[in-house]
């Protein structure tokens, strides 16, 4: 079969799904990448993969520009002979979907991590935009030959009980995986090294993953004289509406409270570095890479009590469970992995057996194709 895997990004594709589509591949099947361009599909094609640039704007609400991207779509499977579309992210899962319909290939994916900025925001733009795109979602979720896959049981219970899709065509599958070959535990056990401790926020700089938080938790530990390095790693998303100004990451920098890696490649490296993992966010996360990257390393993790971060920490087991929005209880989580070193050893040893069992990269991919099996003959 030949299969589509449409992102709003090429650095998702590359970051996220690589791994998938070189499974694909090695099957014998045939794979075809699209997102809009970027530096990261030139990487893809060093990789033997088949990448295609396409003129998706991610924040245009301009309903010609739109229409004429969804013509370019339909126009490239037909040339393409798509025998599958999976799409990821709500925007690229509609259009991938929808575009699928005009073409005539039946078989369609959607794979929502959590249900983003326009379910979750309450801002004037986002109530606008949720009626339309619900019922772009019910266009996209209908017919026999189309499967949802969401990340996390939350997500699950909400979509059945949305209406926009028959719940018997939901499948629950743990995220994009971990590759726990190459995320593995530090020599040194976590805070057992002579450094100053080192936390560290790993993630896209928006508002919603907790930034606010991680800089006061930053500022109650230096006020209370705790010699603690606060690490960030990541890069604005200019086209989220959600996005932290550089300028003011820059300003948090100059204050001494953090540390700014900007965008990091060798995640693994990085996690052997840090003696804690941090993910404040607000709303559902799908289930965040970072998190399980982290676990397969076994470093204890902080996290909040939403959908997908608590399908990764179980709170006083793998890691602690802190509410969103609470920058003083996140102070409070971290000085307690600080002040009990084998607490937070046994957490990382738990964290990474629970990564291993549950989200190892080559459990999502075998249950992925599971899923294209059942519509693809």
């Amino acid at each position: 079969m030949k299969v589509l895997l449409f992102a709003n990004t090429d650095w998702y594709l590359y970051n996220f799904r690589r791994s998938l589509a070189l499974a694909i591949k090695e099957q014998g099947h045939e794979v075809l990448l699209i997102s809009p361009a970027g530096e990261y599909g030139p990487r893809l094609r060093d990789l033997g993969l088949r990448w295609q640039p396409v003129p998706m704007n991610r924040s245009s609400l301009n309903p010609f520009r739109e229409a004429a991207f969804l013509m370019h779509l339909a126009r490239l499977l037909r040339r393409e002979r798509v025998d599958l579309v999976h799409g990821f992210t709500i925007k690229s899962a509609v259009y991938g979907a929808l575009a699928a319909r005009l073409a005539g290939i039946p078989a369609r994916i959607s794979a929502v991590a959590g249900l983003g900025f326009v379910f979750s925001s309450k801002t004037p733009k986002a109530k606008l935009l949720r009626p339309l795109v619900k019922v772009l979602l019910k266009l996209t979720l209908s017919g026999k030959d189309a499967r949802l896959i969401l990340q996390n049981p939350d997500d699950v219970a909400l979509f059945q009980r949305s209406g926009l899709i028959e719940p018997s065509r939901i499948r629950l599958i743990h995220g994009s995986g971990v590759d726990s070959r190459r995320f593995q535990p530090q020599p040194v056990p976590p805070l057992h090294s002579p450094r100053v401790p080192r936390v560290l926020l790993a993630a896209r700089l928006l508002w919603d993953k907790g930034l606010n938080e991680y800089v006061h938790a930053a500022r109650v530990l230096r006020a209370q004289g705790r010699e603690v390095a606060f690490i960030l790693a990541g890069t604005p998303d200019v086209g989220n509406p959600c996005a932290v100004p550089e300028a003011t990451i820059r300003a948090w920098v100059v204050e001494g409270l953090l540390e700014w890696l900007g965008h990091v490649d060798d995640m693994q490296a990085l996690f052997a570095s840090v003696d804690i993992m941090v993910l404040p966010s607000y709303y559902g996360e799908g289930l965040p890479k970072s998190l399980i990257e982290a676990a397969a390393c076994a470093l204890p993790i902080i996290t909040t009590d939403i959908p997908g971060c608590r399908e990764v920490v179980e709170d006083g087991v793998d890691g602690l469970i802190v509410p969103p929005r609470n920058g003083d209880a996140l102070a409070k989580a971290i000085g307690r992995m600080l002040d009990d070193p084998a607490m937070a050893v046994e957490f990382g040893h738990v964290a990474r057996k629970k990564a291993l069992e549950q989200f190892d990269e080559r459990i999502v991919i075998e249950n992925t194709l599971k899923v294209y099996d059942e519509l693809v003959a």
